[in-house]
């Protein structure tokens, strides 16, 4: 996890005390610490996903959750026996699922010609006529 101080978003966010990054593939959650006018804190959770536009360009979808102290132990009881239960029903092997992403990858690629790329996003122009 990335860590960052207040200053060096100070003049973007005044109003973020703390922040941490977790970057995971096309996504990156940020686990933000802000305080209110009043001086309270509260956890701001942000999911970042990048994804092409139609005209070609990076977007980013953003998705928030707020957090506020008085809900933090009920939140992260049911945060940790859903994460329990997920690993109780479908243990997860990193290496398994790297080897069967290298194997849909490659098969994509020798099903789609001219789909190379592997971060999955290509790009093509089209034209109304080819459609019919």
């Amino acid at each position: 996890m990335e860590e960052f101080e207040n200053k060096d978003v100070e003049k973007k966010d005044k109003n973020l005390v703390f922040g941490q990054q977790v970057k995971a593939g096309k996504r990156v959650y940020f686990l933000d610490v802000r305080a209110t006018n009043k001086g309270d804190y509260y956890l701001s959770i942000t999911e970042s996903r990048k994804k092409i536009a139609l005209d070609g360009k990076m977007i980013f979808e953003k998705s928030k959750v707020f957090l506020y102290k008085e809900d933090f132990e009920k939140f992260l009881t049911s945060l940790n026996e859903a994460v329990d239960y997920i690993k109780k029903e479908q243990p997860f092997d990193a290496a398994e699922y790297a080897e069967r992403r290298k194997q849909y990858i490659e098969e994509r690629n020798q099903n789609n010609p001219g789909y190379e790329n592997n971060g999955g996003s290509s790009v093509k122009e089209v034209s109304f006529d080819d459609l019919g």
